[in-house]
């Protein structure tokens, strides 16, 4: 099966312990990890966490900034966060996530309604950081 719609593949993250930071974002935030063991052994430049079926973070280590090198000032990127990343969860997903970051003391913003995305407007959202200092929006639609 052929499926030509476009779609997020994965956003890389700059991180500067990526073992921790793939312990956060499975134990705190309840993503998959993926290719840890890989990275710890050195047989991968990184891991990865999986959002969805389709979607990944991978969590990009400071000392890859020498490899950037795809396009004329690439390499500048790192280290420069992008605004945040927005998880839509189902109302039950938003919930537990929520209460699995105050289990972990991560703080996080109050709760937002009718905020705009993809989707239409969502019914809650709310904003957390990683310990990278990437920002994130939790949020549920109707």
């Amino acid at each position: 099966m052929t499926d030509h719609t476009t779609r997020l593949d994965h956003v890389v993250l700059w991180v500067a312990d990526p073992v921790a930071a793939a312990g956060f974002y499975e134990n705190t935030v309840g993503l998959e990890p993926l290719n840890v063991a890989e990275y710890t052994e050195g047989k991968v430049s990184f891991p990865s966490v999986r959002v969805n079926e389709e979607t990944i973070l991978d969590l990009a280590p400071h000392s890859l900034v020498e490899r950037m090198n795809m396009l004329p000032g690439s390499a500048d990127s790192a280290g420069h966060p992008v605004n945040h990343v927005c998880l839509a969860l189902p109302s039950v997903g938003f919930d537990a996530l929520r209460a699995r970051l105050a289990a972990h003391g991560v703080p996080v913003s109050d709760i937002g309604y009718d905020s705009s995305g993809a989707r239409g407007n969502a019914t809650r959202n709310f904003y957390f950081q990683d310990p990278d200092g990437n920002v994130f929006e939790a949020r549920h639609y109707a």
